[in-house]
């Protein structure tokens, strides 16, 4: 189950930036293509393979095994079998978070004796993949990585994810038993020292050489895979005794709980017992080079536990290519040198120019292991001839013209693909296709050069020939322009025709002139009783009138005077019409000048016509909006009541009034509970009440009366004055800003 901390932690972590060059992660082999195709290497041979417990699978039903392949140069494999406690899927970079769980189909391996033992905890769901095996030498090498989103927030912890490579067989003893092996089995997953390689053993704090921290920001392989840390890369090895069966079982597991994915990488080719190979390389992949073109290399691999000695190896070169002639010379024998696991040798064919078919070169190397066997690995490649290319094109002829010819050409007798080059006869290039489009427009014989080049560079050149026979042709197409009604008009003239001429338009019109035409273009075919002709011509249009003025002022007060300016084009005559009953028609565009005079708030709309003759018109109309602007106060003696705009300075506005009352009573009766002054005209009021002895019981003023109005109730500090005899004072703005103050006394009676 997902641990509760572990869930809060996982809430808490945020995304980290993304990269690219993630690993590619499949599902879709058998166990058996795993095991078989993707980690044996030489010197090995596997049967009986199961993944937790279950043989002869037809296909991997637990998404935490799979196929993970990687082009991302900072990841230290390329290819390779990934084991997971969750989906191997989840194991595919970049590194987006601090914590991932996929459980996937993930199985339960609680009571595994071997996990839990070098987890010190309860192991939960994992994968455990099994086979038998026999060596061919007598040692046992291959390559792995450690990983898991349990670093760095549970490392150490009791979540002890553990991974183990468990051995059992002939020479192998160690305290994990199993049936049939009475010197029981070994780890062999540790690190230098028999430390196995778990999440509390190898850590950012322990074993810190065999660590990789892989988290942001220090994500060394965050673009390729998910996990937030990693052991380097490590090598498993075990002395084994050759011919002999053993069994080998690599096991991984969650410990504690199901949350946090980890994994483990096995390097693909790296499981391999005592042995050289010998490797193919070429160009194209295959087994084939051609003299003159491409080579070959020839790469001898050994095992990387067989490193620290100098290894001398002897090899046998066969097949009907001969050194020295087909062939350069190779150096014989090879020589491994202390820390070197791999030579290359190159094979470049020589080039005779003698057609010499296929010739084959083996290189074999055979060793004795420790057992006494012979143990044979061996390369071949093949060796072609620079070949002689033909090339087939077609040479067409052409009735009738301007035309459209399609010129084709294939080659063969080399090694494909081609490329191709059309050219002219001066060697202006055309195309670079196997069939080149070409435009005819006049009668003779025209050559194009096509050469042909394969993957060898080698190459040969053709000649392809185009014939036009034709006489018919139209010399041109007279045209007249259309207004903004069609009005244009289109007249062919033809030569070189032959009988009847039938004139075509794109339109659908017939005949040698079409008229009544909008604007735009026109395509003419003519056809006589040879072949046909084409051309297209494009039919003016003689630009529309277009309607723009801009007023100054575009609105104001009565009485308002317009600039009207004329920004039309294209027109011939400019009909105003102010809006006001007024108008006038004339043939520039000088400006207008129009005054408009209310006596109540108006709108007109002046309207300019353009035209260019008598049927191409264009209009344009904008509103002026003409107010009155006067005293719109009601409470202004000069009060307009037509006015729409208020112009504040235009009132006239009557002596501001104030009166007090002489008696207030706050007793709580609402009638008289409140001290306050009668206005009238009056915008602000300043209002003081004093005791008798001149105490001020109250002060208030208001600048917005129909908001409030400073009032008394009768309290100071919200306690009730005594009954008495109280003075006030009072200064009050009038509307139109004059200014009168007064002062008198009341009787306050509760």
């Amino acid at each position: 189950m997902f641990s509760i901390h572990k869930l809060l932690l996982t809430l808490m972590l945020l995304p980290v930036i993304a990269f690219a060059q993630p690993i590619a992660v499949s599902s879709t082999q058998t166990p058996q293509q795993l095991v078989n195709s993707v980690l044996l290497g030489a010197g090995v041979v596997a049967s009986n393979i199961t993944i937790n417990g279950v043989p002869g699978l037809a296909s991997t039903p637990f998404g935490n095994i799979g196929y993970f392949t990687n082009s991302n140069a900072n990841f230290p494999m390329s290819s390779g079998i990934i084991l997971t406690t969750g989906d191997a899927s989840g194991a595919m970079g970049p590194n987006i978070g601090g914590s991932t769980t996929n459980p996937g189909s993930s199985q339960s391996v609680a009571g595994d004796p071997e996990l839990n033992a070098i987890a010190n905890g309860n192991v939960t769901n994992g994968v455990v993949l099994e086979f038998d095996f026999i060596p061919a030498g007598d040692t046992l090498i291959f390559n792995y990585m450690f990983g898991s989103d349990e670093y760095t927030e549970f490392s150490p912890s009791n979540f002890n994810d553990a991974f183990g490579i468990f051995l059992w067989g002939p020479g192998i003893s160690g305290p994990f038993p199993l049936g049939g092996y009475p010197n029981g089995g070994d780890n062999i997953a540790v690190i230098p020292g028999g430390t196995p390689v778990t999440i509390n053993n190898v850590n950012w704090v322990t074993n810190t050489p065999y660590y990789v921290y892989n988290e942001f920001p220090q994500d060394t392989y965050g673009d390729a895979i998910e996990y937030d840390g990693t052991t380097v890369k490590l090598t498993a090895s075990a002395s084994v005794q050759c011919n002999q069966t053993y069994h080998i079982k690599f096991a991984i597991a969650n410990v504690f709980d199901q949350a946090y994915d980890s994994g483990v990488f096995l390097e693909a080719g790296s499981f391999s017992s005592s042995a050289v190979s010998v490797a193919v390389a070429t160009v194209s992949g295959d087994t084939t080079i051609v003299e003159g073109c491409t080579y070959a290399d020839f790469i001898f691999t050994r095992p990387e536990g067989q490193t620290n000695d100098t290894l001398i190896i002897n090899y046998t070169v066969t097949g009907t290519a001969i050194e020295g002639v087909d062939f350069n010379n190779m150096v014989n024998p090879i020589v491994f040198l202390p820390g070197q696991d791999s030579i290359v040798l190159n094979l470049t064919p020589i080039q005779d120019g003698i057609n010499e078919g296929f010739e084959s070169v083996t290189i074999t190397v055979s060793i004795i292991n420790p057992c006494g066997d012979t143990i044979t690995s061996q390369g071949t490649i093949y060796i072609g001839d620079g070949p002689i290319i033909n090339i087939t094109e077609t040479d067409p002829l052409v009735q009738c013209y301007p035309d459209s010819v399609l010129l084709t050409a294939s080659a063969s007798g080399g090694y494909a693909p081609y490329s191709y080059t059309w050219t002219t006869l001066g060697g202006m290039v055309l195309g670079t296709n196997d069939s080149l489009m070409i435009n005819v427009t006049q009668n003779g014989v025209i050559q194009y050069l096509i050469t042909a080049v394969d993957q060898c560079s080698f190459s040969q050149t053709d000649t392809a020939t185009v014939t036009v026979n034709q006489s018919i042709a139209i010399d041109a197409i007279n045209m007249t322009e259309a207004t903004c009604l069609p009005t244009g008009t289109l007249t062919a003239v033809v030569s070189g025709t032959n009988g009847n001429v039938n004139y075509s338009w794109s339109n659908g019109q017939q005949g040698q002139t079409i008229q009544n035409l909008a604007g735009g273009w026109y395509t003419l075919t003519i056809t006589d009783q040879v072949c046909s002709a084409n051309d297209s011509v494009f039919v003016g249009t003689i630009p529309s009138p277009i309607a723009d003025f801009a007023v100054t002022p575009n609105g104001g007060c009565s009485p308002l005077n317009v600039v009207f300016v004329n920004n039309s084009v294209n027109g011939t005559d400019y009909a105003w019409n102010f809006g006001n009953g007024q108008g006038v028609v004339v043939q520039n565009t000088d400006p207008q000048n129009m005054q408009y005079i209310t006596l109540s708030p108006e709108s007109y709309e002046v309207t300019l016509v353009v035209s260019q003759g008598v049927n191409c018109l264009d209009s344009m109309s904008i509103i002026i909006p003409v107010d009155v602007c006067d005293c719109a106060d009601p409470e202004a003696l000069n009060y307009n009541s037509s006015a729409n705009v208020n112009v504040l300075s235009a009132c006239i506005y009557p002596y501001p009034e104030v009166e007090a009352p002489n008696v207030f009573t706050p007793d709580g009766d609402l009638t008289n509970d409140v001290f306050f002054l009668q206005y009238k005209n009056v915008v602000a009021i300043e209002l003081i009440i004093f005791n008798r002895w001149g105490v001020i019981m109250y002060n208030g003023s208001s600048t917005d009366l129909s908001l409030s109005q400073p009032s008394w109730d009768g309290t100071l500090n919200g306690n009730l004055v005594n009954d008495g005899v109280y003075t006030y004072t009072y200064k009050a703005t009038g509307v139109s800003g004059g200014e009168v103050s007064g002062h008198g006394f009341f009787h306050l009676i509760r």
